[in-house]
C-alpha cells in the first residue's frame, strides 16, 4: 500500500500534466505582453487575477509591482517557505514567428522570466490544492526588476518580504535551454558571480589627425586601460574573474581625433574581500595609465549583484527531491557560471536553493539562448517546472 508520500507524489504529478493546458495558456499570454523592469504593471495585475482565480490570498503594489501571496497549510506559523518569480522581460525585437510572438515592439521575454511566472502559478495552484497535507506557509515572491540594477530583489527584501517570519528557506528556478525539457540542475555551494557595471571616460586633447604634435589621442589611452586592465584582472587573481568591455565610443572621424572615448564594461567574481578591492585596484590602475599618457580616466564602478550561494543542506534535500520526481538520470550537476542573478541577495539572507529547468529540445530546433531574439522553449517544460517546485516545496515543509 502506498505510503501518505507516495500519494502525494503521484498527485502532484498527476495534477502538473491535468494543468499543463492552462500554464500554457498563462505563459504564452504573459510572453505575448512583455513589460521592462520596473515597469510590469499589466503583468502583475494579471498575475493578481490569476491568483484570485486560484484562491490564493495576496498582496500587491510591493515596490510598485510587486506582490507576495501566502498558502497557509495546518499550523500556518510552524515554518515558512519562500518561492520567488521574476516579472520583467528584455529590451529586444523578437523575431519568432509564434502565435504568442511579443506584441510590445522592443520588449521581449528572452530571459525566460514567463516560464519562471507561469510555473510558479502552477505550483501554487498545486500547493493551494495541498494545504491540508503540509504544515507550514508557502510565501510567494513575484518580483519586478531582475534585469535591471539595483534588482528588484534587493528591493523587495528592503520592503520586507523575508520577514514576519523569516523564512527558513527559499527555492527558484530558471530556464535552462542547453539542456533538454525533463531534466533539470542543481549546484551545491558557489554558483553565480558577483556582478558590477564599469563606466569609464578617458580624456585627451581633440585635433587634426594629421598633427600628431597637437592632441593627445584618447583613444590610445583607452585602448592601453582595456589591454592592461583586461590581462592584469583576467590573470594571477584569488577568485575566478571576469573583466570584460563590450562599449567603446570615440566620435571621431578618419582625420578627426576626439577629445574624449567612454567606455563600459563588466566586473564579475566569486568573493567579496577581492571585490571590493579589485575595485580599487582597477580605479587605480585605470587613472595611473591614462595620467603617464597624458590624459586623464573617470573610472566608476556601479556595484550591482553579490554572488549566489546555494546553502548545501536545503539544495541537497532538493536534489533528492528531484531525484524522486524525475528520476535520477534527469538531475544533472551544474558547473560554475559567471554569469550573475539577484535571486543572490535572497542567499544571503535565508538558505536558498536556485536551480535550472531544462527548455530545450534539439529535435524541434529550439535550441536558441537567452537574451537572444529567438529565445524559445519546449512547453513541455512547465510541467516540470510547476510540479517539480510544489513538490521541493512539499517536502521542504514536511521535513523532520
Amino acid at each position: 500500500m502506498e505510503n501518505k508520500v507516495d500519494k502525494i507524489l503521484a498527485s502532484i504529478q498527476q495534477r502538473a500534466a491535468e494543468l499543463l493546458p492552462d500554464i500554457i495558456s498563462i505563459r504564452r499570454y504573459l510572453h505575448k505582453h512583455p513589460e521592462l523592469s520596473f515597469e510590469e504593471f499589466k503583468t502583475s495585475a494579471y498575475v493578481s487575477t490569476i491568483l484570485d482565480k486560484f484562491g490564493v490570498s495576496h498582496k500587491d503594489g510591493i515596490v510598485k509591482t510587486g506582490i507576495v501571496a501566502e498558502i497557509q497549510g495546518k499550523n500556518p506559523s510552524k515554518h515558512t517557505i519562500a518561492l520567488r518569480t521574476d516579472l520583467d522581460a528584455l529590451p529586444i525585437q523578437e523575431k519568432n514567428k509564434t502565435e504568442y510572438c511579443s506584441s510590445n515592439p522592443g520588449v521581449m521575454h528572452a530571459c525566460g522570466h514567463d516560464v519562471h511566472t507561469a510555473s510558479m502559478l502552477g505550483a501554487a495552484r498545486i500547493l493551494h490544492e495541498l494545504k491540508d497535507s503540509f504544515e507550514g506557509t508557502v510565501r510567494l515572491i513575484f518580483q519586478p526588476g531582475e534585469e535591471k540594477l539595483p534588482g528588484g530583489a534587493s528591493l523587495m527584501i528592503k520592503a520586507g518580504v523575508l520577514e514576519n517570519p523569516k523564512p527558513t528557506g527559499i527555492l527558484a528556478q530558471h530556464v535552462f535551454p542547453s539542456m533538454e525539457a525533463g531534466k533539470v540542475g542543481f549546484r551545491k555551494g558557489m554558483y553565480m558571480a558577483s556582478t558590477d557595471e564599469l563606466y569609464i571616460t578617458v580624456t585627451g586633447k581633440g585635433g587634426h589627425a594629421a598633427m600628431p604634435a597637437d592632441y593627445i589621442n584618447p583613444i590610445l589611452i583607452a585602448s592601453e586601460i582595456i589591454l592592461q586592465l583586461t590581462k592584469e584582472f583576467n590573470t594571477t587573481v584569488p577568485s575566478p574573474t571576469v573583466l570584460a568591455f563590450g562599449k567603446f565610443i570615440a566620435e571621431g572621424a578618419t582625420n578627426v581625433i576626439p577629445g574624449e572615448v567612454k567606455i563600459e564594461g563588466t566586473f564579475r567574481t566569486m568573493d567579496e574581500k577581492w571585490r571590493a578591492q579589485a575595485h580599487l585596484n582597477m580605479v587605480k590602475r585605470a587613472e595611473e595609465i591614462a595620467k603617464a599618457m597624458g590624459g586623464k580616466c573617470e573610472y566608476r564602478v556601479e556595484k550591482g549583484y553579490p554572488f549566489l550561494v546555494n546553502e548545501e543542506k536545503i539544495t541537497e534535500r532538493a536534489i533528492i527531491a528531484a531525484r524522486q520526481y524525475l528520476g535520477i538520470e534527469n538531475v544533472e550537476e551544474l558547473p560554475l557560471r559567471m554569469t550573475a542573478e539577484d535571486f543572490a541577495f535572497y542567499s544571503h539572507h535565508v538558505p536558498a536553493c536556485f536551480y535550472r529547468l531544462g527548455t530545450g529540445n534539439k529535435s524541434k530546433g529550439i535550441t536558441a539562448g537567452v537574451h537572444t531574439a529567438t529565445f524559445d522553449i519546449d512547453e513541455s517544460a512547465l510541467e516540470t517546472g510547476m510540479g517539480l517546485m510544489a513538490w521541493i516545496t512539499w517536502n521542504e515543509l514536511n521535513k523532520a
